[in-house]
């Protein structure tokens, strides 16, 4: 017999300033603890109702199919090409980053012929080479793309892409796991047909929850499969059935989770997206300042900078693993490493959620002023917090 200590569970304060998650707010905390309710009890079928309604207005569509998946938001990435994606289907992927490169995997693992379209860590796709890889093959049925390539911290421009997926009557898959309530995401403007996200990034929730959206196009191209999606789990027709159809049971829903992303939907609404956008925008701008003025350095030109994650270039001989150490232990600060190629030679900081605040920017710049010198680069005292602050108080 195994014995075990009944420990008490305690949990320090991080400020999670790095890739995700981010810190929760106060109201989605609370409401994670309403008492559960039963996955077809009237009142939770109300409550559903209101949070596809709610979700259709954060990914600005019409789109009868939009649902939260129970999962994180690789399972929105896996959702979305197990249900599009057949045997022998040519996948046109944007691999200009860790992520690009996971979900040409996933579509490999389901038997798509993948067409990566390999691009320069730090730069956005070029849309000219995206359109000579589609050129190459008969039919394309899906190209995808991330918006918000969380390893990089690049803001890809979507619109050219979208107008190449109509062009050559392609699906349009799109990865807004960092992007979804923190910077434009205009799923029925910009004719995107798969969209997917995470709930613990810009939406200020717990992770476990993936929102997805699906064009009519794409539930047609899904109705018209040759098979059944392998996948019983990711199924989107059976979803589907539950949240809007028949309210056939498929999985016990997390219902707490989703009562955390009811909460988080509605502060964002009550924030207003467009609000909420430039509260992002201005964060991040204050940071790269902040940053600049300490002789750092930051990977992605301005123009192409994702507000929500800064990917900043370490000097040489500042021990990443040191320093990130040093701010979780003595300022109680996370911050995310480098992934793939940038392993160990840069800082990825998150500003996502609430945390997109002078608050989170300023205690973060304090922190590197603070422990920069000691780990070998010695930097302005002060010049950083006061560059922020500057452009925080002129509205950024």
């Amino acid at each position: 017999m195994v014995e075990a200590a009944a420990v008490p569970l305690q949990v320090p304060f991080r400020w999670l300033l790095g890739p995700g998650p981010s810190n929760v707010h106060p109201r989605v905390l609370q409401a994670m603890g309403a008492p559960p309710l039963g996955y077809l009890d009237p009142h939770w079928i109300a409550i559903m109702d209101h949070l596809a309604r709610m979700l259709r207005a954060l990914f600005r569509t019409r789109n009868p199919l939009t649902i939260a998946m129970p999962g994180t938001g690789t399972l929105g990435m896996e959702t979305g090409i197990a249900n599009l994606v057949e045997e022998g289907d040519v996948v046109v992927v944007g691999a200009n980053g860790f992520f690009g490169e996971r979900m040409a995997e996933i579509a490999r693992r389901y038997g798509a012929v993948v067409a990566p379209v390999v691009g320069e860590w730090g730069k956005p796709l070029d849309p000219e080479a995206v359109e000579r890889e589609m050129r190459k093959h008969p039919k394309v049925k899906v190209l995808a793309v991330v918006h918000a390539e969380t390893s990089t911290g690049v803001l890809q421009p979507l619109e050219p892409l979208a107008a190449l997926a109509r062009r050559y009557e392609s699906l349009f898959l799109v990865d807004a796991v960092t992007s979804l309530g923190g910077s434009p995401v205009e799923v029925d403007a910009w004719g995107i047909d798969c969209c997917f996200s995470a709930s613990q990034k810009c939406l200020g929730c717990p992770p476990g929850l993936a929102p997805i959206t699906v064009s009519p196009r794409g539930e047609e191209v899904i109705g018209k499969r040759s098979r059944p999606v392998r996948s019983f789990y990711v199924d989107l027709t059976l979803h589907h059935s539950y949240w809007g159809g028949q309210r056939l049971y498929h999985h016990t829903a997390p219902v707490n989770l989703l009562y955390a992303l009811y909460e988080g939907l509605r502060l964002i609404l009550e924030e207003g997206l467009e609000a909420r956008w430039e509260r992002h925008r201005r964060a991040a701008r204050a940071l790269w300042a902040g940053l600049e003025a300490l002789g750092l350095r930051l990977l992605v030109p301005e123009p192409w900078r994702l507000p929500q994650l800064t990917t900043v270039l370490l000097p040489e001989g500042v021990d990443e693993r040191g320093l990130r150490q040093a701010l979780r232990e003595e300022w109680g600060i996370e911050v995310g490493g480098g992934l793939g190629s940038l392993r160990g030679r840069v800082l990825r900081i998150g500003l996502m959620g609430m945390n997109a605040s002078p608050s989170a920017v300023l205690t973060l710049l304090t922190a590197l002023e603070a422990l920069l010198p000691r780990l070998g680069f010695p930097v302005p005292a002060g010049a950083g917090v006061a560059a922020a602050a500057r452009l925080l108080g002129a509205g950024a």
